[in-house]
């Protein structure tokens, strides 16, 4: 270690010191006196540092801990067939979605472009947590290397800000429907969804690189256990010992920006819908014109309510991360697993291919 990266401003045996950081490298340091030979321990990004009389050992942070559900026996078995069945239940209901879609020409149209897209994204979301956290109950190793977990936050914050636009072009493609029916087709057309699609998952995995070079920029020497079962922005930056106020300000600010514009799209939208939707004189024609919505608004409270719980508050605030995981997990794991019934059971149509699948399997 080169003697122009840090000074030392005081040193006394069994004590901790501050140095000060002018590579941005150290935090804090203890001096310890063991079997006559000095030891100065300190922390630097990523790496913990100890010298011996002048010989520096290095042991690299590879790998974070998760802290999962729950380490009781008792609870954690039947919360693995639990979540086993949730997650078989997502896979296939999102999958039927994704097969009657597909299967059905009727239901080839943009509206149900978007619910398809939807499904994919209800795939993979759960995708990214779920089969870690399966095995995280099995087992006592709840590791992940830190390559993985920048990765599992990358892909979750990347498909999160996916939905949340995705959310945002549903909300529009319905204003269009109920306030212009009339000019729906010429103004929603395929190259124009296809258009929406590729924004919004650009502008999703961007916004999740953004992010994630941000908080895995930061330096950890606190601890290496995550309050969470998975890797997310907030637990992940409450390790850090260096100052957060950076990837907070980004999360608060850019996710603020985007996440408030896709809210305010989603807003402006139902006011116009409901209005809409009040001038119809007769009651089958409102119930009707509800009935193509309601679906969609039913997923964005159960969706925005868990995610603005999550982002919008203070990392470090002191809180329950059992509440924490709890709301987590609605949006991350249970909401996908309701998306497809929310729709399926409130759309005659696609209850009519879902149910001629099955018959003519049968």
């Amino acid at each position: 270690m080169k003697s122009d990266c840090f000074a030392l401003k005081h040193c006394v045996c069994d004590q901790k010191i501050i140095i000060s950081e002018s590579c941005h490298l150290l935090v804090s340091i203890t001096s310890r006196k063991r079997n006559n030979l000095q030891i100065i321990t300190y922390f630097s990004r990523h790496t913990v540092v100890e010298r011996r009389d002048g010989a520096y050992n290095h042991t690299t942070v590879t790998q974070f801990i998760l802290i999962g559900l729950s380490d009781l026996p008792e609870v954690r078995y039947p919360l693995f067939l639990a979540f086993v069945i949730i997650y078989q239940v997502t896979l296939a209901g999102n999958g039927a979605m994704l097969l009657a879609i597909g299967i059905e020409k009727k239901l080839h149209t943009p509206m149900y472009f978007l619910l398809a897209n939807l499904s994919l994204l209800d795939i993979f979301c759960p995708s990214a947590t779920v089969p870690k956290m399966l095995q995280n109950l099995l087992t006592d190793d709840h590791s992940i290397s830190f390559v993985g977990c920048a990765l599992q936050l990358y892909f979750l914050v990347a498909l999160v800000g996916t939905e949340v636009f995705q959310l945002a072009v549903m909300a529009y493609d319905r204003y269009v429907a109920i306030c212009f029916p009339l000019r729906y087709t010429l103004i929603m057309t395929n190259m124009r969804c296809v258009q929406l699609l590729i924004g919004t998952w650009t502008a999703g995995f961007l916004n999740s690189l953004l992010h994630t070079m941000m908080t895995f920029s930061l330096s950890f020497c606190r601890s290496n256990r995550v309050n969470q079962y998975y890797c997310d922005i907030p637990p992940v930056v409450a390790l850090s010992c260096s100052s957060t106020y950076m990837a907070e300000m980004l999360v608060l600010v850019v996710g603020g920006i985007l996440g408030i514009s896709a809210f305010l799209t989603t807003l402006v939208s139902y006011m116009y819908i409901i209005s809409t939707i009040l001038k119809i004189r007769s009651a089958e024609g409102k119930c009707k014109a509800f009935s193509t919505c309601s679906s969609h608004l039913t997923v964005v409270c159960l969706f925005y309510g868990a995610s603005i719980f999550t982002y919008i508050r203070p990392f470090s605030s002191q809180h329950s991360h059992a509440r924490d995981r709890l709301i987590s997990m609605l949006y991350g794991v249970i909401t996908p697993m309701l998306n497809p019934i929310i729709y399926s059971l409130r759309n005659t149509e696609v209850k009519g291919t879902l149910r001629r699948l099955l018959c003519n399997k049968t």
